[in-house]
């Protein structure tokens, strides 16, 4: 069931470029809209548990948007504005990931199959343990990739290869897509021979927060700002019976670079910042937004010229919705009139004909000993701060104040050798959930070794949303004792 044939005011949506506001078809959910779509999903366990099946259903889920792609990727632009290059290959890291987690369920070694037999000798059971999964997933969708990481997303195609039925809370921020996607999904469902309702879809700020209530809600996954997960996050704890709540809140993605780093390829350096936090327009949960730079010239003037160039020379655009649009440009002003603080490029609006709302990067500069704690969170958009320190010293003190992320980034020269780099590494591992070294962390790889979460706010719970680990987080370990093979699951059996 989806929530156009449901009762409730309609859904805005926001068109990104001009901020002209239009109904969408899909209506607000209400607590009974909720409970139907929560109790439809938790009646297809049993079918879900079919492995085979379920592998079929993510191959033909992929299959459906890949057919689907030119109306996709018009509908997803048309509500976000990230443009036909960003989607399309978005597009493709959504279908990558649902056939590699389809890859995944048909091997069958996300189960952790563990048998210790009988020992008559010490008295020791038989004990044989796998993996079942949790129940009904809650998956919310996140504003800043329209595909990958909302209803056909990371979250939703892991919940599925786990055998957990999926109620998406979908984005207000590109509602049609969302339901153009669910669409196509319980379709395909449908043709594999699994119940459509193994994926819901409900819509409005309300319905969240219904949705992580439930009392069939099983576990909750949510891409999201800071504010807004860390409630959904408490009421998941306050249930009478609490529930895992997986929440990815916000990243700083600090990144350090070495003396020796930028006096060798200072302007390779600066470059390559500027197109990292650029990207999609400072919308990836993995910009770097905090770089700690030498303050010693003439590297310095040559990292930061170089940065400066290319961020100035970065397409104009707007963001995803007039909200985050005010928020960044509020947000980055705040930042810029901070005492100590340096504007190498100021932030603001960059109108053009046809994108009324877009905005300009900015490119902040502070001393190390001069830094706020207000240049310590997040700002969502294209700006970022170098942090100009004096020698190594410096550091441990400016990574101490550092909050959790989802990654922290080194860039050295080659010749520096590990005595140098080791004990830097050892005070950013407890801050990050990917070690990047001289590369930039703006890209995730859907593979079982990726790591997409880190410490608190980053994640609240230390697992992955990107890549096939992220499956172990709808299953949850079970042991049968002494049971006679007919009793036991398929894997478990000799």
């Amino acid at each position: 069931m989806t929530d156009r044939t449901r009762t409730g005011a309609p859904v805005p949506s926001t068109d990104p470029r001009t901020g002209a506001v239009r109904a969408h078809p899909a209506r607000e959910a209400g607590p009974a809209d909720v409970d139907r779509a929560v109790t439809a999903a938790a009646r297809t366990l049993d079918a879900l548990a079919d492995r085979p099946r379920r592998a079929a259903l993510l191959h033909a889920a992929a299959d459906a948007l890949d057919a689907a792609r030119p109306e996709i990727l018009a509908t997803a632009d048309a509500e976000t504005a990230l443009g036909e290059a960003r989607l399309t290959g978005e597009l493709a890291r959504t279908t990558h990931q649902l056939r590699s987690f389809a890859r995944t369920v048909a091997d069958g070694g996300y189960l952790e199959v563990r048998i210790d037999r009988a020992d008559p000798a010490t008295g020791r059971p038989d004990l044989r343990r796998t993996k079942t999964p949790l129940g009904v997933a809650a998956v919310f969708a996140a504003g800043n990739f329209p595909l990958a990481f909302s209803v056909p997303g990371g979250d939703t195609a892991s919940a599925l290869a786990a055998g957990c039925p999926v109620v998406v809370k979908a984005h207000p921020g590109h509602p049609e897509t969302g339901e153009l996607c669910a669409r196509l999904l319980r379709g395909a469902a449908e043709r594999v021979g699994l119940p459509a309702d193994v994926l819901g879809t409900v819509h409005g700020f309300a319905a969240g927060t219904h949705l992580v209530q439930h009392p069939l809600t099983a576990a909750v996954g949510f891409t999201g700002s800071l504010r807004g997960g860390r409630a959904l996050h408490d009421l998941a704890a306050a249930r009478p019976r609490p529930i895992p709540f997986h929440g990815e809140l916000g990243s700083l993605n600090p990144v350090v670079v070495t003396e020796r780093a930028a006096a060798t390829r200072a302007a390779e350096i600066g470059t390559g910042l500027a197109a990292s936090y650029t990207l999609g327009q400072g919308q990836y949960c993995t910009k770097p937004g905090l770089v700690l730079v030498p303050a010693a010239r003439p590297a310095l003037d040559a990292l930061e010229r170089a940065a400066t160039t290319a961020a100035a020379q970065a397409p104009a655009a707007p963001l995803l919705d007039p909200r985050i649009r005010e928020n960044y440009l509020a947000g980055a002003a705040h930042r810029a009139a901070l005492p100590g603080v340096e504007v190498l490029l100021a932030p603001g609006p960059a109108p053009t004909a046809d994108a009324p709302l877009a905005v300009r990067p900015g490119l902040l500069a502070v001393a190390a000993e001069d830094l706020h704690d207000d240049l310590l969170d997040e700002c969502f958009g294209p700006l970022t701060v170098l942090v100009r320190y004096h020698d190594d010293t410096d550091l441990p003190a400016v990574l101490a104040r550092l909050p959790g992320t989802l990654t922290a980034a080194r860039h050295h020269a080659p010749d520096e050798p590990p005595a140098r780099t080791l004990p830097l590494l050892a005070r950013l591992a407890p801050l990050a959930g990917r070690l990047v070294l001289n590369a930039w962390p703006t890209a995730t790889a859907v593979t079982p070794a990726m790591q997409h979460g880190g410490p608190y706010p980053a994640a609240t719970t230390p697992t992955t949303s990107v890549g096939t680990s992220a499956i172990h987080r709808w299953l949850r370990p079970v042991t049968y004792q002494d049971a006679p093979p007919d009793l036991l699951p398929a894997e478990l059996r000799d």
